[in-house]
């Protein structure tokens, strides 16, 4: 599945999590919520892998790509479920090509363990809502920071996760962290970046989420209205964050 065409470059999403009910009825799926967050229609092609079902690009094509996102998941990046182990070799041939790969929450993990890293759960339980991020200013420089034109203050993003990175692969650098989590952004080279947080997310999205993480007894209501209550007073930094994905993908 894609946008098809006449097209200068093309990218594939690699769908970690299932279409929820809501956001298939709202946003027509996921790969809709990520093409507008990151994509261009008039000039790219984004096909759609679901590789938490065990539809993965061909090995032969992948050098036909200019960038891959992996999205977020409810599974546990650390699983051992055939699917992600698969998703974890395809990463590690990824970076070996020096693909530019894009890791989104429990994208984000698994890119950190495909490529040698650690992740696990939080010791600090989950964290959902909305979060403060700060980049720091002594990292080896990005290309796709170069196109800011300063180092961006604090940035909130949408979070909602209770794994995280607890080790960067070798070779890795930490970019971004918050009070909450020690590694919310990483990078290696300018080909691989992970993001902890949603740049993809909306509000409405994520107050979605958590009446379903409330129906599984994922979290208990008072975590819920207080994560609700504080939504209603702020906003996440959207469009700065999807200008920093694009940059990174496309090399501006």
């Amino acid at each position: 599945m894609g946008i098809v065409g006449e097209y200068k470059r093309r990218y594939a999403l690699l769908l970690a999590a299932r279409d929820s009910e809501y956001v298939k009825k709202v946003y027509g799926g996921y790969f809709n919520v990520f093409f507008a967050a990151f994509g261009e229609e008039e000039e790219e092609r984004w096909d759609l892998y679901r590789v938490v079902d065990g539809e993965f690009p061909d090995m032969n094509e992948l050098q036909d790509y200019d960038g891959f996102v992996v999205s977020g998941s409810p599974y546990d990046s650390y699983g051992d479920d055939d699917w992600i182990l698969e998703l974890c070799f395809l990463l590690q041939t990824l970076d070996s090509m020096q693909k530019k790969v894009l890791g989104i929450c429990f994208g984000h993990q698994v890119l950190c363990r495909a490529l040698g890293g650690r992740v696990g759960k939080s010791q600090s339980g989950w964290d959902i809502g909305l979060r403060k991020v700060k980049i720091l200013k002594d990292f080896s420089p990005s290309n796709f920071l170069e196109s800011l034109t300063e180092m961006p203050p604090p940035l909130s993003i949408i979070e909602c996760h209770q794994d995280e990175v607890l080790e960067v692969p070798m070779g890795a650098e930490v970019i971004a962290y918050s009070d909450k989590t020690g590694v919310e952004m990483f990078t290696i080279g300018d080909h691989i970046l992970g993001i902890q947080g949603h740049p993809e997310y909306s509000k409405d999205i994520l107050n979605n989420l958590i009446d379903r993480l409330l129906n599984q007894d994922d979290i208990d209501i008072g975590f819920a209205e207080d994560v609700r209550a504080k939504l209603e007073s702020a906003e996440p930094d959207t469009k700065c964050w999807q200008e920093l994905c694009k940059a990174f993908l496309k090399g501006f």
